[in-house]
């Protein structure tokens, strides 16, 4: 990802707006209590916020309106595509694990992606929270947010559904997959 202007083009904007909107009707499940044009309306006034968004949609995340937090005024989005982002696989956990490699290095890291993208990188609660809204990741996995303890010791952690449960995994920091992504969530 090269370091672009965080905006979208009207034309982008309009397409995100509808693609969002179709989403939010076709999964009203995971969002039964919330209206589309509120929704509508916090995401044009945050044009920054579209952008992530955007990178989201275009990276194959999918994103949709998980739930409204309240207390700061905020729609959770999260990447609901069935697996782990198709435009954000083959990725080593952070920067460290990338500049340890010797040889085969990915493009990128997760955390670095994640960052430029301006999304937070799942934890295990809030991949445990997504998946009570489906079940994703049936063939892929993705990396979650490692506690620093883990990531101290050279390991990383990802999660997957299999066997109609959900499970945590660890792996080195520089490994990397091809069924292996990151999911992120963003607060609009």
């Amino acid at each position: 990802m090269n370091s672009q202007s965080k905006q979208v083009t009207p034309e982008q904007q309009n397409e995100l707006i509808q693609t969002l909107q179709m989403r939010f009707q076709k999964n009203i499940h995971r969002h039964p209590e919330l209206f589309w044009d509120i929704v509508q309306t916090k995401l044009v006034k945050n044009p920054e916020k579209m952008w992530s968004l955007h990178q989201m949609e275009i990276t194959g995340g999918e994103p949709d309106v998980v739930r409204f937090d309240p207390e700061n005024n905020e729609f959770i989005f999260m990447d609901c595509a069935p697996e782990s982002p198709k435009g954000r696989r083959s990725l080593c956990y952070d920067r460290k694990a990338l500049d340890e490699r010797k040889e085969f290095k990915p493009e990128n890291s997760v955390l670095d992606m994640a960052t430029e993208m301006g999304i937070d990188l799942l934890d295990e609660l809030a991949y445990r929270e997504l998946q009570q809204l489906g079940k994703f990741d049936t063939k892929t996995s993705s990396w979650i947010n490692t506690p620093d303890e883990i990531r101290k010791l050279a390991g990383a952690l990802f999660m997957e559904y299999r066997y109609g449960a959900v499970f945590v995994f660890h792996n080195g920091a520089s490994s990397y997959y091809a069924a292996r992504g990151f999911r992120g969530s963003l607060r609009v």
